[in-house]
């Protein structure tokens, strides 16, 4: 049975390789085709050729670590690795089957970590460098991954800890109470995300008083909401792309602008992307995600609650006794045709949730100078203008730029309009 169970998994594993390669390949085809019409002015023809080079140079870095992953997952699968690592684990001074598992997690961790770091150097302090993006020094790119390392261990080890421990207690029903232990993970870090995590790598202060606190105050109450707190935070410590978010829930909810965004847009641009996310604010997409990843996390739960305490699952990846890392990580990898289905259809209800927050920002006013601050920000980052339809519907959370104009440009001629002025069927990818 266990041999069955790794030869699923391989073929899973290679699924989702080859899958992801004709993706990237396809997306790869269209980078060069013809910039839309709605697009035309954005790059003159050498920073054409500038953004053609850096999206090709991307393409391959992501290529190499892709198939590096492939290769080495496939030999710790062949070879058992991970079965290895679980007993190995399993020692004297380790007789605590928790203090076991986040061992395995701890070590696991720590190889991926270091794994993926010449990766990330490499598009750091090569690609990133090279096109003037670049703004992270040595000590800062150091600091930063050892943080996010120690966070990720922390964080994790705490949340699987008490996912086996809840195991343990209700064994066939636990799967309920790790799901609202999940949840509640999931709001607390929306609440207070901005308060915790991003002052470990960014500073965060007040908007000072001035036209552009000003028009942003003007827009937020004409718009009928109140928010006192806009920070702006020195995404320039990082990288010259910017952007700009709403974060937080209820009283905690904060508007945050990159410096970098008030350094490339005008004040009426910087208040139509604020006005966009406004949008999201106003239809509560925050929640609406939230819903939609609950249902994703519960499907998850409930499959490996079905499956977790196949002895056959650890064995599959070469251990010789039961163990819930080893489960989980064989599950993890079983689930990928599922995960396949599902990561499409969420980031299909979270471009349509982009669409109605632009369509937001429009019935606002601000509907033109969205469309100029978005290509300003497409062009500032060197973004591909024609990325492949099929790579959009399973990789963007956003809709393509070309889209996202067109679909402003209509609704905008719709409210100059009246009694037109309705967009129940705004924002459909198929006819964009």
């Amino acid at each position: 049975m266990e041999k069955i169970l790794l030869i699923y998994i391989i073929v899973f594993v290679a699924a989702e390789f080859i899958i992801s390669s004709v993706l990237s390949s396809l997306n790869r085809s269209w980078m060069s085709h013809p910039i839309p019409n709605v697009l035309k002015g954005i790059y003159d023809s050498n920073t054409y050729a500038k953004q053609q080079r850096y999206a090709r140079e991307c393409d391959r870095i992501g290529w190499i670590d892709r198939v590096f992953s492939f290769i080495l997952t496939i030999i710790v699968l062949v070879t058992g690795l991970l079965g290895w690592l679980n007993d190995a684990v399993c020692v004297p001074a380790f007789t605590n089957p928790l203090w076991q598992l986040i061992l395995f997690l701890v070590i696991s961790q720590t190889v991926m970590t270091l794994i993926g770091i010449p990766f990330s150097y490499y598009s750091t302090f090569v690609v990133e460098q090279r096109y003037g993006f670049n703004k992270t020094t040595h000590r800062t790119f150091w600091a930063d991954t050892a943080k996010s390392f120690a966070l990720s261990i922390v964080l994790s080890s705490v949340l699987i800890g008490v996912i086996f421990l809840l195991y343990q207690t209700w064994r066939d029903d636990f799967w309920i109470y790790a799901l609202a232990v999940c949840v509640a993970v999931m709001i607390f870090f929306s609440m207070f995300y901005s308060n915790l995590i991003v002052p470990l790598f960014n500073k965060q202060t007040p908007l000072e008083p001035g036209e552009l606190r000003s028009a942003i105050e003007i827009a937020v109450k004409s718009a009928g909401f109140s928010i006192k707190d806009i920070y702006v935070i020195n995404g320039s410590k990082h990288s010259t792309k910017a952007n700009a978010y709403f974060t937080g829930l209820g009283r905690t909810k904060r508007v945050v602008l990159y410096d970098t965004l008030i350094q490339q847009l005008t004040t009426e641009e910087i208040v139509a992307v604020l006005g966009h996310e406004l949008g999201h604010y106003s239809h509560h997409d925050t929640w609406k995600m939230l819903g939609f990843n609950i249902v994703y996390i519960a499907v998850n739960f409930y499959v490996f609650s079905l499956l977790v305490s196949n002895p056959a699952l650890p064995k599959a990846l070469g251990g010789t006794q039961w163990s819930f890392a080893l489960a989980l990580v064989a599950f993890s990898l079983l689930f990928t045709p599922i995960d396949i289905i599902l990561k499409p259809i969420i980031n299909w209800a979270s471009r349509i949730n982009e669409y109605y927050a632009d369509a937001f920002a429009v019935e606002c006013g601000y509907g033109k100078e969205l469309i100029s601050g978005l290509k300003k920000l497409h062009a500032n980052s060197l973004s591909n203008l024609t990325p492949h339809p099929l790579y959009i519907k399973f990789h963007f959370s956003h809709p393509s730029l070309e889209q996202r104009v067109i679909a402003i440009q209509d609704y905008d001629r719709e409210l100059s309009q009246p009694n037109d002025a309705e967009y129940g069927h705004y924002g459909d990818d198929d006819k964009k």
